[in-house]
């Protein structure tokens, strides 16, 4: 019987502009490449500062060595800065044709009309269009585009930028400090409550160059925010590279959920990090899709500094043919009564390669925490390739903690099971897909679960022989 899944139709994601653009920095990475994405930003001394410190760091730092290879990346190939032939609009009329086209096709217009509060869209290195609803505003929320903020908010972004994540942490957020553009920065004051999601979608069009943007959101105390990101870009036969940084502060008392959906081409290393510092009796909840790509390392983190904070996370991988997904979660409980769940899922198919790779730390101060951990992983046939890495470092005695891995082939049994009942082999198995994926789509707000039912759900209807 065959349990072969076809490759997404991924149609709607691979169409692709011309390469027109504004600017096009020369490949590469030196110092006088960083002063001149410095200069065409009209950035102030202290960004241009922190660019080039982070040359230096990057320039001492090994390339990782423990997850996938990442030898065929090679930064004198790369771009690193892009400016598309747009100003920052705040009309969607006011957007060029050909930008507004690939945006109206992929949703992002109609979603704002019916589910948003506010929309980020960047093209390649710069946003292009930036809105928020008038009330927000009024009530202090702060929504924009990471240049504005650099430029309006100085004071805020000093505070807080490349602290979550410091530049030395690995090569590649060292990179993305040195090269960063565009992004969004979000600041909730104190007791407001967002109840309408932000969403940011990030397009890379430009072959051969990077996207490096930066999204900065502070979650003041009493304060609660549901923030949408969603990803993609066409597929080129030379290598992309996406490096953004995510740094979320959650303050007392707080809520943030994230949710991303990262659908990258097979030619894109997605080489992306997160990390949310959490308050006291705060929480973050973090939901995450990950498909295309040829290879992903991307590992959210939850730091867990407040007694009583609390983060959840739901997450699910899909890898086919030439693709390598490393991804995973990590958590730091710092503080005593902290909680984690953390419940991740991983489809393979087509001799792709899934692996999850987590970090649970309970440290010594923290009496009284709790952790679950459930990793379960479905392949497709017999060529795919699924792997558990989880570390579990406890620190002291009084910890609830539970970790549970499943790994396994799609069952013959139940496709013949299902297929008696009258369900042809190919439904037979695009409902056990479905059922697998539906924990972590039903997370995602109703009007942004069809980008995750076209990626997974809707495109396997006739997709499987």
């Amino acid at each position: 019987m065959k349990t072969n899944l076809d490759e997404i139709n991924r149609n709607i994601y691979d169409i692709k502009n011309k390469d027109e653009y504004d600017f096009k920095i020369q490949k590469g990475l030196t110092k006088e490449i960083i002063e001149e994405i410095s200069k065409q930003k009209n950035e102030p001394d202290w960004m241009l500062e922190i660019r080039l410190k982070a040359l230096e760091t990057y320039n001492k730092l090994e390339l990782p060595t423990w997850g996938p290879d990442l030898s065929e990346l090679n930064m004198d190939e790369i771009a690193t800065y892009v400016r598309p032939k747009s100003k920052l609009n705040n009309n969607w009329e006011d957007v060029p044709e050909d930008i507004k086209n690939t945006f109206d096709r992929l949703g992002i217009p109609e979603a704002e009309k019916k589910s948003l509060a506010g929309v980020g869209a960047q093209y390649d290195s710069e946003v292009v269009y930036h809105s928020i609803k008038q009330e927000l505003v009024k009530q202090g929320v702060v929504y924009t585009d990471m240049e504005t903020a650099v430029r309006e908010y100085p004071e805020i972004v000093k505070e807080h930028f490349m602290k979550c994540v410091p530049m030395s942490d690995h090569k590649f957020v060292a990179l993305h400090a040195a090269v960063w553009s565009g992004g969004s920065f979000v600041y909730v004051p104190k007791g407001i409550k967002v109840d309408i999601p932000l969403q940011s979608y990030f397009r890379l069009n430009s072959p051969e160059s990077g996207q490096f943007e930066h999204t900065l959101i502070i979650v003041e105390e009493g304060a609660s925010l549901h923030f949408i990101e969603g990803c993609s870009a066409p597929k080129y036969n030379k290598v992309n590279l996406h490096a953004g940084c995510v740094e979320l502060y959650v303050k007392d008392n707080s809520y943030l959920r994230y949710s991303t959906i990262e659908n990258w081409s097979k030619n894109m290393l997605n080489l992306n990090t997160k990390r949310a510092i959490v308050g006291k009796n705060a929480q973050i909840d973090w939901v995450s899709g990950s498909f295309g790509s040829k290879i992903s390392m991307l590992y959210p983190m939850s730091i867990l500094n407040g007694e009583g904070s609390k983060t959840e996370y739901t997450g699910i991988s899909f890898a086919g043919r030439d693709q390598n997904l490393d991804t995973g979660f990590k958590v730091i409980h710092n503080a005593p009564n902290t909680s984690s769940v953390v419940n991740s899922k991983s489809i393979s198919k087509n001799g792709g390669v899934c692996t999850y790779r987590a970090l649970v730390r309970v440290n010594e101060n923290a009496k009284n925490s709790k952790c679950s951990v459930s990793c379960e992983s479905l392949m497709l046939d017999d060529i795919s390739r699924s792997d558990t890495i989880p570390v579990n470092d406890i620190r002291n005695d009084d910890v609830e903690f539970s970790h549970e891995a499943k790994i396994g082939k799609i069952s013959d049994k139940t496709i013949f099971y299902l297929m008696s009942r009258g369900i042809s082999e190919e439904d037979a198995k695009a409902m056990i897909v479905r059922g697998f994926a539906y924990p972590i789509s039903k997370e995602l707000p109703l009007e942004y679960a069809v980008e995750m039912n076209n990626l997974i759900n809707l495109e396997l209807e006739g997709a499987i022989g």
